[in-house]
């Protein structure tokens, strides 16, 4: 995770992916990169505890956001809200309210890599960070003096044969910001809800850090297991960026060690909705998210132990 965020904890130049400050030499500048709570990581589905945890809130992540600044800082694609108030989230591993700071995104230069934690070692092509500081700590620069200052709200992408129309305000916002240190306002409403998957209650969470110097290990990480899909065209757009050395072919850090981490699984036993994605070529009526949330199926059966083994099964078979 980028920890590009106002105020600016590294400077730019103080980092990078390959060379002398390439990640094998984080370590030597900032000792914490060094850490034994590192991110990213591998997840082996097979050693994941399971658990049910409290219901996850996201607050304002259904509105419609107006003075939404997309930016190219160099090293990512910086997404970040002017207005206040800003969508927050409470529930889940969480204690307390999480205000939203900003999003970014990690690629690689082929569909085949570019996300930073891995499932099975199955790297995924694209990978969205959502960043929130802890509200009764009032800033992020405040937050990562603790150990439980920031969360993290990270979406893998997969690869689609149609377009997802959510994100043609974010490509189209790419296409003005190729050079480094640029910056565009998004030109419409922006609502978060609309660029994540249906299914936001089955994820991996666990305590780690972030992802780039100072490497603070201050992070509840939740990896969603649903992936969100685009069509290859659309993660080609984010590959065209550029930084001061060229283009931005990677911006992920390799897997860290687990070390005597617990990686928790929250399953959803009232509802299966693995893979549930709209079928563009599907005639029927469109509902709302909101609509399809609230009319979400009761499965008795899923509600039983042996349901949720099925479950868990379904979803360990879906990474082998």
């Amino acid at each position: 995770m980028f920890d590009y965020v106002t105020p600016k904890l590294t400077r730019g130049e103080d980092f990078g992916y390959d060379g002398v400050i390439g990640p094998t030499h984080w370590g030597e500048r900032y000792r914490e990169c060094a850490g034994k709570h590192q991110s990213p990581i591998n997840i082996n589905v097979l050693r994941v505890k399971q658990v049910s945890l409290p219901d996850i809130a996201f607050v304002g992540f259904d509105d419609s956001i107006d003075g939404v600044h997309v930016s190219n800082n160099g090293h990512t694609v910086l997404i970040e809200v002017e207005n206040e108030p800003h969508p927050r989230v409470r529930g889940g591993p969480l204690e307390g309210d999480y205000v939203f700071s900003q999003m970014h995104f990690h690629w690689g230069d082929n569909d085949t890599f570019g996300s930073e934690d891995k499932i099975n070692h199955r790297s995924f092509p694209m990978e969205l960070h959502m960043v929130f500081f802890k509200e009764e700590y009032n800033n992020v620069k405040e937050a990562v003096l603790h150990p439980d200052g920031l969360t993290v709200l990270a979406f893998f992408y997969e690869l689609d044969r149609h377009q997802h129309p959510a994100y043609d305000d974010i490509t189209s916002a790419l296409l003005n910001v190729t050079e480094p240190h640029t910056t565009v306002v998004m030109n419409n409403p922006f609502s978060f809800l609309n660029i994540l998957p249906y299914d936001l209650r089955r994820y991996f969470t666990y305590r780690g850090s972030l992802t780039t110097p100072p490497c603070s290990e201050v992070v509840i990480w939740l990896d969603f297991e649903q992936p969100i899909r685009l069509a290859h065209d659309q993660i080609e757009v984010f590959r065209e960026l550029k930084s001061a050395h060229g283009k931005i072919t990677h911006n992920f850090r390799p897997i860290q060690p687990i070390g005597d981490r617990v990686v928790f699984y929250n399953i959803d036993s009232n509802y299966f909705s693995y893979n549930e994605i709209e079928d563009p070529d599907d005639q029927t009526p469109a509902t709302t998210k909101s609509s399809r949330r609230n009319h979400r199926r009761n499965s008795s059966f899923l509600n039983t132990p042996q349901g949720s083994i099925l479950v868990l099964t379904l979803t360990i078979l879906s990474y082998l």
